[in-house]
């Protein structure tokens, strides 16, 4: 039995879409009716308040995945919790949003890219909600990760990007780092090698959490920077990065917005119920 049926009522008959992000989603007329939700989980403390409420008619909820304040580093975020946290408050879909380095000549900055796959080169991240925490799930969970991400939810954040006009990649494989320290030389051409075409610092354990959730989960990245593989390309500097993402955040937001208006537009939900059991069917449970 899939464990967040135990505790939580199933959603499969309606669209309630969680956004992770949080710069460039900071629009007070953003949401409409607004309301905050302090939740606690059995993996503590997501990294703020969710903020429920509309946008443009569809319930979405937001999350901060650093915090309002940006106090969390990628690898002290707790993922489990805002996951199962998005869980809780009803969510059905996952859309985020992730500020992403280039490994290839031809993802330049300030271009989308609607993520397909990842390499993990993380480390001690909390990874599965399927490790005996009480009030967690139980047994052990064995979970396909191809495809990584949901298909439906991609192929609304492509029609998204594709309808406003904005330069995007349809494909992108990130190579997800400990952070949080940028890549050496060294490292960011090991990259290259493996056929990443993107780095950062998030996307692990998020997309595999929200897979194990049942969730329909896709993110789109924005590219600010060629990180440090390039000859005669300097350092990855925080300024610039920023500088980058400020000046390009509002395209990854307007992605995510008409993507959220594309998938609430949609009626056929059977894919909602198949992530649910290819979860059931990848845990190993011995009464």
């Amino acid at each position: 039995m899939f464990a967040f049926k135990l505790v939580l009522s199933c959603n499969s008959h309606h669209n309630l879409i969680g956004i992770i992000g949080g710069s460039g989603f900071d629009d007070p007329n953003l949401f409409e009716n607004p309301v905050e939700l302090d939740l606690s989980t059995p993996f503590g403390k997501p990294s703020d308040v969710l903020l429920s409420g509309q946008i443009a008619g569809v319930p979405c909820v937001l999350l901060a995945r650093h915090g309002r304040k940006h106090q969390y580093q990628p690898s002290d975020v707790n993922y489990r919790a805002n996951i199962w946290a998005l869980k809780q408050a009803g969510c059905t879909h996952v859309l985020a949003t992730t500020a992403t380095g280039s490994l290839v000549e031809d993802y330049q900055p300030g271009d989308l890219v609607i993520l397909d796959d990842f390499i993990d080169r993380t480390w001690g991240r909390k990874c599965t909600f399927y490790d005996r925490t009480e009030g967690g799930p139980r047994g052990v969970c064995h979970l396909p990760m191809h495809p990584a991400f949901c298909e439906r939810s991609r192929r609304a954040l492509q029609d998204a990007a594709r309808l406003r006009g904005y330069k995007y990649h349809e494909n992108g494989t990130a190579v997800v780092i400990q952070g949080p320290r940028f890549s050496s030389r060294a490292e960011s051409l090991m990259h290259r090698q493996w056929g990443g075409h993107l780095v950062n610092m998030t996307t692990v354990p998020e997309v595999n959490l929200a897979k194990e959730a049942g969730l329909s989960y896709a993110a789109v990245a924005l590219v600010t920077d060629y990180d440090c593989w390039r000859k005669d390309e300097k350092s990855v500097s925080v300024s610039e990065v920023l500088a980058m993402f400020a000046k390009n955040v509002k395209k990854a937001a307007d992605v995510i917005l008409d993507a959220v208006q594309i998938l609430a537009a949609d009626t056929d939900l059977e894919y909602l119920d198949a992530h649910e059991n290819m979860v059931s069917s990848a845990i190993m449970l011995k009464e």
